[in-house]
């Protein structure tokens, strides 16, 4: 899951979301699609591979790289 944004700062819920909707769009294709079928569609890495065809590790890493892009496009000023 996304890490936390800092305490430090104030964010409302609206500028998370504006923020994290800016994030995913500026994945790659495949990453934007991995993200959304597990984060927003709750969908276990065993449905994705058989929807898309891919094995579960190459999701696994498509997700993985995914949250690292959003959280440091998120958490950045």
């Amino acid at each position: 899951m996304l890490k936390s944004l800092s305490s430090e700062s104030y964010y409302d819920g609206d500028e998370i979301q504006k923020r994290l909707r800016k994030a995913i769009v500026l994945l790659p294709k495949k990453q934007q699609l991995v993200f959304n079928m597990r984060y927003y569609d709750e969908l276990s890495y065993e449905e994705m591979s058989e929807i898309l065809g891919t094995s579960v590790g190459a999701l696994k890493a498509s997700y993985h790289f995914a949250i690292k892009k959003i959280e440091e496009s998120v958490t950045s000023n």
